[in-house]
């Protein structure tokens, strides 16, 4: 199963990546976890680069190829092979985040980003995507005394712009659940475990 993780900076997932990778290695399944960008020496690299706070100047379209191409190495180096001997790979970021931050936070075309996207990704497309919804209000606070990255000292406004960019996304997409990142931590993370239990469920009666 190929699951992933997205919102706005500081909505919690990265920590609700890491409860349910547990919780899938006690229920003796194989995990992998993997991050965006990032997950392999030559998206690491190309990670620095993104986040460095130093690159205020890089331009938009610099940032969505960079972001693209460090994912396309993650594909095909990583989660493909991974897929393939039936390991449960868990993804903080994938595809989504290009859309929801270069596409409708940078105002990059939608559909240049689509087809950026299938360059990058291929058929390779999650089996369900959590979106952990936070208010960009709430999202402001959580980042107080934090060291920001490069994106993650955006304005609000482009933060409103990602997150409405998120929910038009999750419309109408079966793959996507919208869960209340203000809910406890123990709240998400039991909401997310039951939504996995029924994909499962699902996938074993279509087979």
């Amino acid at each position: 199963m190929f699951i992933t993780f997205e919102g706005i900076d500081c909505s919690g997932k990265s920590t609700q990546v890491e409860l349910l990778r547990a919780y899938l290695v006690k229920e003796k399944k194989r995990v992998e976890l993997i991050r965006e960008p990032g997950g392999t020496e030559i998206s690491e690299k190309i990670r620095e680069v993104l986040l460095d706070k130093k690159h205020f100047h890089m331009m938009m379209e610099t940032e969505i190829f960079l972001f693209s191409a460090s994912r396309a190495q993650l594909v095909r180096e990583k989660i493909r092979p991974y897929l393939k001997e039936g390991v449960y790979v868990i993804s903080d970021r994938f595809h989504d985040s290009t859309t929801a931050y270069q596409g409708f936070g940078r105002g990059i075309d939608i559909n240049i980003v689509e087809h950026i996207n299938k360059l990058a990704i291929g058929e390779t497309v999650p089996d369900i995507t959590f979106f952990i919804d936070i208010p960009v209000k709430v999202a402001e606070l959580r980042k107080q005394n934090k060291d920001l990255d490069r994106i993650e000292v955006s304005d609000s406004n482009f933060f409103e712009k990602v997150r409405n960019g998120y929910l038009k996304l999750a419309e109408g997409n079966s793959r996507f659940r919208i869960i209340d990142g203000t809910m406890t931590i123990d709240e998400i993370h039991q909401r997310i475990v039951n939504e996995i239990n029924m994909l499962e469920k699902r996938s074993t009666y279509e087979r």
